[in-house]
């Protein structure tokens, strides 16, 4: 069981006297702050107690689309240039991430 799922059923546990273990102890057993367990203990009253991270399975803001590889990689193709000087012609992308897809795609 993860800290964070044994947290929240310690925190139910006390709220329903079912135990005796002040919040102090509650974060010395999980490895929280105190202050982190009375901010959980909060949303678990309010009912707003969330165990996994908001962004998780979303893509990211700043992905890379598909024909966008695509008109790198022909542009690349096409030029003769170092990828520095590409990358400064290119502007959009960061050095990085237009190696890297360079790189995946066996040009370098």
């Amino acid at each position: 069981m993860s800290n964070k799922k044994e947290a929240v059923k310690l925190i139910k546990d006390k709220l329903n006297n079912k135990t005796f273990l002040t919040y102090n102890e509650i974060a010395a057993i999980t490895g929280y702050h105190p202050k982190y367990i009375l901010k959980l203990k909060k949303e678990v009253l309010n009912g707003e107690i969330r165990l996994e991270h908001g962004n998780k399975n979303r893509v990211p803001a700043n992905v890379m689309s598909e024909e966008e590889k695509q008109k790198i990689i022909t542009l690349y193709k096409k030029s003769n240039v170092s990828i520095r000087k590409f990358c400064k012609f290119y502007n959009k992308r960061s050095y990085s991430c237009i190696y890297n897809l360079l790189k995946e795609n066996g040009l370098i």
